[in-house]
């Protein structure tokens, strides 16, 4: 019991002291944030702030006198009908010194697309299109080999359908999935699977409990219906009885 005991106290020790190190050597942002001369260094800003009808604001929401997010205006009109409408923002969440998310607008100040880096390493691996200032599609790169390997479809704000490549066959020119899953309510409720690579389903997996449900429902207004048309009927009968 007692070598148990220590055991568990050096690993503490050892774990506080890995902690401690892995705390000391991650850069923070105002170190990424310089070059060794002491400039700015890049923070791989996506946002084209060049051209004269084009302000940028900068704000720092860390405290760290180190800007984290970068809005980039641009002027639509001329005299007095001249406005200012969103066209880019871009942000550094974890304080690295680096952008992490961007998003573009149209003229109307509307989302058009947002590029994140999920997983913090330096490369962007999900984007979201938007029409209409709702998410409509989502593209993802889950195993971080620099293609879109999911994706994702929404209609109302829900997702309906989601394709994968799960054989990375495809390319930046041609999407080929090889697994197609429907949802209803947050909930995948079909699957298909493409087994032989010829692009068309060999195999669908429902959910049962699903289905059962979907089954029982319909019964049900099945029923309802039959008891509303037996009730017309019997009204009828009784108004011709009464003629």
């Amino acid at each position: 019991m007692r070598i148990a005991t220590t055991f568990l106290l050096v690993g503490a020790l050892l774990g506080c002291n890995n902690e401690e190190e892995q705390r000391q050597a991650r850069p923070t942002h105002a170190q990424s944030a310089q070059t060794s001369g002491g400039e700015r260094a890049e923070d791989n800003g996506r946002c084209d702030a060049s051209g004269e009808n084009r302000e940028v604001s900068e704000y720092d929401t860390s405290g760290d006198e180190y800007p984290d997010v970068r809005k980039v205006f641009m002027t639509i009109g001329t005299g007095r009908l001249a406005r200012l409408v969103l066209v880019c923002r871009e942000a550094d969440l974890n304080g690295d010194g680096t952008k992490d998310v961007v998003r573009f607008y149209n003229d109307e100040g509307r989302p058009m697309r947002e590029e994140a880096d999920r997983d913090l390493d330096g490369a962007m691996d999900e984007i979201t299109f938007f029409e209409n200032g709702r998410v409509v599609r989502q593209e993802i790169d889950e195993n971080r080999d620099g293609r879109i390997d999911h994706k994702i479809f929404y209609e109302g704000g829900r997702a309906i359908r989601a394709e994968r490549d799960l054989g990375g066959r495809s390319d930046a020119n041609t999407w080929r999935p090889d697994r197609w899953e429907y949802f209803e309510d947050g909930r995948m409720v079909r699957m298909g699977t493409d087994i032989d690579g010829d692009g068309r389903v060999d195999r669908w997996d429902r959910d049962a409990e699903w289905m059962r449900q979907r089954e029982a429902e319909a019964a049900r207004e099945q029923a309802e219906e039959q008891a509303v048309d037996a009730s017309a009927a019997e009204e009828d009968d009784e108004d011709a009885d009464e003629a």
